[in-house]
């Protein structure tokens, strides 16, 4: 698979097959991943990567977390701007009801929504769950190296025929997820993501999100 179809071919995978992923396999990906550039060289990023009886028990704390208290934690960080405008709002709206309508839960039906976006703190069924903090000093420039990170991650998973879910949502519950891992005061969470292999008769992982055309994001001079 050479890089133009990792892009393609990469998905927010929503719907994950009970089938084992290698360590050793993980851990390639993620040192090959540590060739993201990051400004200054800092490689600003920490990754922790939870499975097997850990990961169930990690469910099983969330389950728990979810049900008494669904709103979450306080956020360390704003997950999307306060006054989130257009076109940003509306691509936000819209992919969440392509989302919804693979799924065939109308708009009024809040319930099973809900229901529903509490798959994320199951990992989707995935076999491995992927956290990366970021040391509580740094800036917005470590956090977008954070991101270029993650893209390689991403994109080499899906070269191993992986695939993966970046999930934000774990901003929402920061001091239970780190006192599971144990991780330094200093360090903050940034995102979870789910790892495993796509279930393909998931209807929910039919879904491709829009992409805004090229002369809807870019200007050109002298080319």
């Amino acid at each position: 698979m050479n890089v133009s179809e990792a892009i393609a071919s990469r998905r927010s995978v929503r719907g994950f097959l009970d089938e084992p992923v290698d360590g050793d396999l993980i851990r390639e990906i993620l040192t090959k991943a540590a060739r993201a550039p990051s400004g200054g060289n800092l490689q600003p990023w920490h990754i922790h990567v939870v499975g097997g009886s850990d990961l169930d028990s990690l469910k099983n704390i969330m389950a728990g977390k979810v049900a008494e208290n669904p709103r979450g934690e306080e956020t360390e960080y704003d997950i999307y701007p306060k006054e989130l405008a257009d076109p940003y709002r509306a691509r936000r709206f819209q992919v969440g009801e392509d989302m919804y309508a693979r799924l065939g839960i109308p708009r009024e039906d809040k319930a099973q929504r809900l229901q529903w976006f509490a798959n994320n703190f199951r990992f989707f069924g995935a076999p491995l769950a992927l956290f990366c903090y970021v040391h509580r000093n740094m800036g917005p420039p470590q956090w977008s190296d954070l991101g270029m990170y993650l893209q390689n991650v991403m994109l080499l998973l899906r070269e191993a025929g992986l695939d993966s879910c970046p999930q934000e949502c774990w901003a929402v519950y920061p001091k239970s997820i780190s006192e599971f891992l144990g991780t330094p005061e200093e360090h903050m969470l940034f995102t979870g993501m789910a790892i495993g292999r796509k279930d393909p008769e998931a209807a929910v992982n039919q879904l491709e999100a829009a992409r805004a055309p090229l002369e809807e994001f870019a200007e050109f001079r002298g080319i």
